[in-house]
């Protein structure tokens, strides 16, 4: 099911300052939904697009804590179901079902973050947008997508930061 594209217009950069300074010009006139195509995370590049943190994390912290407390909740309940008693020990004594609670917590904490990038992914509306598979390799792309009467300001600010070349897409 694919989406119709989305008009905008697409520059390929081979500099970071120049994306950033391209980044800063058009959040200034007012562009804030850009999509920045890098290889690898850049933290100038984050800090410009001053993007609000990611839920991924919420969702490793949830799995960590169901997984914890399943590992000793059932580790617990089941000596208490099942008394054993061995050297005049406790039945339910913790310190033996730590490694149980620890390992669970790296299962479920793990688990909940691909489900939550996952989920996360699937919500964003990226489809119908222009990539080229240089962008994966070791270029930066900036995407802006824009009316077509915007075309030509978009241009000329991007033009103006040096990119190594410049798309006008058609919805």
């Amino acid at each position: 099911m694919a989406r119709r594209p989305v008009p905008g217009v697409l520059a390929s950069f081979v500099n970071v300052d120049s994306v950033t300074e391209a980044i800063r010009d058009l959040k200034s006139r007012g562009f804030r939904d850009l999509t920045v195509y890098t290889a690898a995370p850049n933290h100038e590049i984050e800090q410009v697009l001053d993007e609000p943190v990611s839920w991924v994390r919420a969702f490793t912290l949830i799995g960590g804590l169901v997984g914890v407390t399943s590992g000793f909740a059932v580790t617990i309940w089941t000596s208490l179901d099942w008394p054993l008693l061995v050297g005049g020990k406790p039945i339910a004594a913790v310190p033996p079902y730590v490694v149980i609670a620890f390992e669970l917590t790296i299962l479920y904490g793990s688990l909940c973050t691909v489900a939550g990038m996952l989920f996360l992914t699937l919500r964003e509306k990226l489809r119908g947008r222009p990539y080229l598979p240089s962008f994966s390799d070791d270029r930066i792309g900036v995407f802006v997508p824009c009316a077509p009467e915007q075309v030509e300001s978009v241009r000329a600010v991007l033009q103006q930061a040096g990119p190594e070349e410049v798309s006008v897409h058609a919805g």
